[in-house]
């Protein structure tokens, strides 16, 4: 098999205005500073007469009201499929809220600016294409990823149960700690180094803009290796930093947040250097492989909504009123519980007029043997496992909040056992083995 690869690369910086609310909790919080700087990246690549552009957004997760007509636009723009524009949120919890039901003229103002942000990253990409050779390799990143799912003494099950709490018993699941690694060889060019891996970037905490351990990753990977660098969050749904158990050192630079979690910008200095560890650990080896064709294939599926028991609705409205109006001290709970329930309560109004069933965008890209699934949410590290094991790929790359944000994607027992993700996702039960069943099957497709 010859080679006919090229590949492009840019990146532009996406600071919102101060004072734009910041998503990823559920408190208020405002921008007050920028601790590092947001940016849109995006790699281009050239096969022949097809392309396909992959692009990130350091932001906690973007819906598709917004990247559908986004894609469409850079189509238009540029003349490359919407189906091959995979437009990926970070998920960082220092980022601008988008949400086109909040009046905010301030979260107006950022619309545009990122709008025309994504336009220009992606013509510039384009422009930077340059023959190139891909190399695959897999690192390891160790301890800086934990479950955050725990079986408590009384037999529940909580999602970030509190840093030492004696009640804990085990986490629920397994942490998987490879870092996907592509490298791009450039005739002229920079190299450049596309980076996956599964965590949640919920580690820095109060009011200032952040990329997180991402964005981090990103500059470390840069200053490191002297490469161009882009970040894809893989299956991070029941992950984050949080070491329940700390010994020595390992609370160095964290402290106790409002939700029992421990939080610290030096403590994501820390996830980033790993990580950048684990990409330099494989970049001089990767194994070069020949590319000679680009696929891609988008599918929409309908997924059962997690409609609420008609019982629970009038609590649940209650509860959903006390938040909305800043009395979360009339809810019964606290910590990482309060979230849990407030969250479960906003769910069930929101699920209560909703259709039965939701579209739901799933997509994929394939540079030669390498394929990167696009999951349009947040989905358990099961789900990413299983994607991983796709029958005739050298690698396969799954991608977290990937050209929509539908939410969580628990796997099936978590329903039964409980937690923050099954207790506030959007779907039915299954959904995460349905997200594995439709990843398989658009996988093999594009081996056809």
């Amino acid at each position: 098999m010859a080679n006919n690869l090229s590949a492009g690369y840019a990146r532009l910086t996406v600071n919102p205005p101060m004072g734009i609310p910041i998503a990823g909790y559920f408190i208020e919080r405002r921008a007050e500073g920028i601790l590092d700087d947001l940016e849109v990246v995006a790699l281009a690549i050239s096969s022949g007469e097809k392309k396909t552009i992959l692009m990130t957004i350091d932001n906690c997760g973007i819906t598709k009201e917004y990247l559908t007509p986004w894609r469409e636009m850079i189509a238009k723009s540029t003349g490359v499929s919407a189906d091959a524009i995979f437009i990926h949120s970070t998920h960082t919890h220092q980022g601008p809220l988008l949400d086109k039901n909040n009046p905010d003229p301030l979260i107006r103002e950022y619309e545009d600016q990122l709008k025309t942000s994504i336009g220009k990253v992606a013509a510039q990409a384009l422009d930077d294409l340059k023959p190139a050779k891909m190399g695959v390799g897999i690192g390891e990143a160790k301890n800086v990823a934990f479950i955050r799912r725990f079986r408590m003494k009384d037999g529940s099950v909580r999602t970030n149960p509190g840093v030492n709490n004696p009640d804990i018993v085990a986490p629920i699941g397994e942490v998987d700690e490879r870092v996907n690694v592509l490298r791009f060889d450039r005739e002229g060019g920079q190299s450049i180094v596309l980076v996956n891996f599964g965590n949640h970037p919920d580690v820095v905490g109060g009011n200032k803009i952040s990329g997180d351990w991402v964005s981090l990753t990103r500059r470390f990977v840069e200053k490191s290796l002297d490469s161009a660098c882009i970040f894809f969050n893989g299956a991070q749904g029941d992950v984050n930093h949080v070491n329940v158990h700390p010994k020595a050192g390992d609370f160095n630079d964290l402290f106790l947040d409002f939700d029992g979690c421990s939080r610290g910008y030096g403590h994501s200095r820390h996830i980033a250097r790993v990580v950048t560890g684990a990409v330099m650990s494989v970049y001089d080896k990767v194994e070069w492989l020949d590319v000679d064709d680009i696929k891609y294939v988008q599918k929409i599926v309908d997924i059962p909504s997690n409609k609420a028991d008609p019982k629970d609705l009038p609590l649940a409205h209650q509860y959903n009123d006390w938040h909305k109006a800043g009395r979360d001290d009339l809810i019964p709970y606290e910590a990482m519980m309060l979230t849990t329930v407030v969250a479960e309560s906003a769910r069930m109004v929101r699920l209560e007029n909703a259709p039965d069933t939701f579209p739901m965008l799933f997509s994929a890209v394939a540079i030669g043997d390498v394929a990167l699934f696009g999951i349009p949410g947040e989905p358990f590290t099961g789900v990413g496992r299983a994607i991983k094991e796709a029958e005739g790929w050298k690698l396969v790359l799954p991608c977290c909040n990937t050209n929509a944000k539908e939410g969580y994607f628990p796997m099936i027992d978590s329903y039964l056992e409980g937690g923050y993700e099954a207790r506030s996702s959007n779907f039915k039960a299954g959904v995460a083995e349905k997200i594995i069943e439709i990843g398989l099957e658009i996988l093999s497709e594009l081996k056809k």
